[in-house]
């Protein structure tokens, strides 16, 4: 391929040579000779690249492949006076990497026109200068090459001289005077001719120069050099002044014909910057700036003259030695930024070019990167290298890598250069939100307001922007039936829950619900954590009475017996709060009695028991109003009475009618007429029942109910029952009262049911054994 490529080149040579001081000038292309679309060019990075980061001259036209000269060309400030110039270029193809070799030969153009040395060459010619004596003259220089550089000499029109041309053994061509007839100084002390030198070119191009002709006596002899060729090696960087050689030549005459001046005779103008001669001694120093990256060997040509203007020539090919005095170069040709995080080992992050300007060993490159970073260079053909991964990114970790790559020559000392690389890494959604806590626990009071805010519940997603973002809802689901959108809603974005509607401790006292906190990414990752929310009782309920009866409901009459002591039981105030913990927590007082100092009852069981002994003198008939009030902020209360009949005999039962009544005078009359009425007509059927009784249960104490002999069920609230004991209603209650003196047979029990169905109410049993 290269073959082909460089012959591809080579055919348009000789039209490069015409034009190479135009821009833009095709030279080949690049498509056809690889064969290729030339759309790849564009999709794979093609570029031209130097082997020595030296000034490029020529670059790809990605739209039509044409290989174009990019800067204009001087082949004598390339190559000086090398027959062959040369410029190599790499032609650089990535995904995948290639590259191939360009080879562009820079021809000669005729642009220099010939030039001697001097505008003035002085000769003394003595007259006894025989017929057919020669003269070297000095010799033009013309900076192109081949054809283009000298091509003949002619000389003016004369009578004494003619003009013989003579190859050089290097290439060149030089002129000698030959004295075609004898000089007479008498007639002419001083002769000027031009000499003109005329190079191949096309169109030529000339020089002249006036050679003046004193006429002297006779000269001989021309100096001699010790050496035709003087070869020198010199080490780049030497420093101005530094001598390189000292060039010496003799002449076998005597006095001024023998004296010797030296000076350059054929050399090019940005070598005779570098280099100086001494014209006396011949030694030759360093004037400029050595530099083997520049130029790698310099010949100069020197002449010898005598004081009468006879000289000859010798040539100096001086080879420059590199020294390792440049560091390597590291140029990044592409890098893929951003890098995405999910990029498998192995993956070509970018290519990376490392070049050094020196040669041999000193150009040889090593490339390393940092420790401690996921990436390192393979290397690919010359000194092109593919920075690669080395292991899984992770974005969340390391958002960005600072990738120093090192290239040290094999110079020694070496030298060696670093070049930073910063690389984004590229986020992914790989992380799901996360919540700040595995499960949350809320709290509300019964009875809030809706849009009451239940708590708040926060994920973090490491990943970045949308991809980060976090979006809030609840999982759809059902409390007792109920959508949980009935209950509670969400805000998306921050993630605090709300109620959407009043709650009752009595109904229902927690629910759980879920909460998905979802991210904003391509696919969107998710995750959910449990919500268990506890509503809070208030005291939004009073106490209610199970026992006694409520007023106006039935009548209930405790009758206790006359022989009763003090400390007894004689009744129990039964009540019930649907309010739970210290807002159900009951407390009872007596607030108003028939006999204040016959009673009392007991503050947080309900219990009445006689403070004394009851005497002949009390009242038969006790009227107590019982205040029930819970522990509650404000506390809520209710009242209930109790009647109290003492008494051992039931011939005294009608009268209880009248206990009911008796806060009411008026009416009180009329109902105990009808009571006397009443009793009369069934005095017997009373007096038979009661002797029947007595006999059967000697003095034993009854309680009568009127309409009822328990508690009855439907008048208990909902809800008191409670699983865990909170409540005011125990399980059981089981009082052993003795209402007369040595008896033990009369009991009250609260019964609940042991089934498992659920608390039943108690009942109230009046057993007579």
């Amino acid at each position: 391929f290269i073959k082909h490529l460089s012959a591809a080149v080579n055919r348009k040579i000789l039209t490069v040579s015409l034009f190479t001081k135009s821009r833009q000038y095709v030279t080949g292309n690049i498509a056809k000779d690889l064969r290729m679309d030339v759309k790849q060019l564009s999709a794979r990075k093609a570029r031209i690249d130097t082997e020595d980061s030296s000034k490029r001259y020529c670059d790809v036209n990605l739209n039509t492949g044409d290989l174009i000269v990019a800067e204009t060309i001087d082949r004598e400030e390339l190559c000086g006076s090398r027959m062959s110039c040369i410029l190599n270029y790499e032609l650089v193809l990535e995904n995948p990497l290639e590259v191939h070799r360009i080879i562009l030969q820079i021809q000669d153009i005729n642009d220099n026109a010939p030039r001697f040395p001097n505008e003035r060459i002085h000769l003394e010619i003595t007259e006894s200068a025989v017929k057919g004596q020669k003269f070297r003259l000095d010799e033009a220089h013309d900076t192109d090459i081949g054809q283009n550089s000298i091509n003949s000499y002619s000389l003016e029109k004369n009578k004494h001289f003619v003009l013989n041309v003579h190859d050089t053994a290097d290439g060149g061509k030089y002129a000698e005077l030959v004295l075609e007839k004898e000089l007479d100084r008498e007639q002419q002390k001083e002769i000027d001719m031009i000499l003109t030198a005329t190079d191949g070119g096309s169109p030529q191009r000339s020089g002249t120069a006036v050679i003046h002709i004193t006429v002297l006596d006779a000269n001989d002899n021309v100096p001699v050099f010790s050496e035709s060729v003087y070869k020198v090696t010199l080490a780049e960087n030497t420093p101005s002044g530094t001598e390189i050689i000292r060039v010496s030549a003799t002449d076998a005459d005597e006095g001024p014909n023998g004296e010797v001046t030296y000076e350059f005779s054929r050399m090019s103008e940005k070598t005779a910057k570098l280099f100086s001669i001494d014209k006396t001694t011949g030694q030759i120093v360093v004037a400029g700036e050595i530099d083997y990256e520049k130029d790698k060997k310099y010949e100069m040509g020197i002449q010898a003259k005598d004081a009468s203007g006879l000289a000859s020539t010798a040539k100096i090919i001086l080879d420059v030695t590199d020294v390792n005095d440049n560091s390597p170069r590291i140029i990044l040709k592409s890098l893929n930024k951003p890098l995405p995080e999910n990029s498998e080992p192995g993956t070509e992050v970018g290519i990376i070019n490392a070049q050094d300007k020196d040669s041999g060993e000193n150009r040889q490159i090593r490339c390393s990167v940092q420790q401690n970073v996921p990436f390192k260079l393979n290397p690919s053909v010359k000194n092109y290298f593919s920075l690669v991964t080395t292991k899984a990114l992770d974005r969340e970790k390391e958002s960005d890598y600072n990738i120093t790559i090192t290239a040290t020559d094999g110079g020694s000392p070496p030298l060696s250069t670093s070049l930073t690389i910063n690389l984004l890494i590229s986020d992914v959604n790989d992380n799901p939100p996360v919540f700040e806590q595995q499960s949350y626990s809320a709290y509300i009071s019964e009875n809030n307001k809706p849009g009451t805010s239940v708590c708040s519940v926060s994920a973090n997603d490491p990943d970045w922007r949308q991809n980060g973002t976090v979006l809030y809802s609840l999982v759809p689901s059902e409390v007792n039936g109920v959508q949980v959108s009935s209950f509670l809603s969400i805000n998306g974005d921050t993630g605090v829950i709300h109620a959407v509607r009043s709650f009752d401790y009595e109904q229902f006292r927690n629910f759980t619900v879920k909460a998905v906190a979802r991210d904003n990414g391509s696919p969107p990752l998710s995750s959910n954590v449990t919500v268990k929310v506890f509503i809070t009782d208030e005291n939004d309920n009073s106490p209610q009475i199970l026992y006694p009866v409520p007023d106006g409901k039935s009548l209930m009459t405790e009758m206790v017996p006359k022989a009763t002591l003090s400390g007894s039981l004689v009744s129990k105030v039964i009540a019930v709060d649907a309010d739970s913990g210290q807002n159900a927590w009951l407390s009872y007082q007596i607030v108003k009695s028939t006999d204040p100092g016959l009673f009392s009852i007991g503050l947080h069981s309900g219990e009445i028991k006689t403070q004394r002994d009851i005497s002949e003198s009390d009242n038969m008939k006790q009227n107590l109003v019982i205040s029930v009030k819970d522990n509650g902020q404000p506390s809520l209360s209710t009242t209930c009475a109790v009647n109290l009949l003492i008494s051992d005999n039931l011939s005294e039962v009608p009268e209880l009618k009248d206990m009911t009544y008796e806060d009411s005078n008026s009416k009180l009359t009329s109902y105990l007429i009808i009571a006397l009425v009443s009793v009369s007509t069934f005095f017997l059927t009373f007096i038979i029942l009661i002797v029947a009784v007595k006999f059967c249960h000697r003095r034993k104490p009854r309680l009568l109910f009127d309409g009822a002999v328990a508690v009855p069920s439907t008048n208990l609230p909902p809800n008191y029952a409670e699983v865990d004991g909170a409540g005011t209603l125990r399980s059981s209650y089981n009082y052993d009262t003795y209402l007369t003196t040595g008896s033990r047979t009369s009991d009250f029990k609260f019964i609940t049911d042991t089934s498992g169905e659920g608390f039943s109410y108690p009942t109230l049993v009046n057993e007579f054994i």
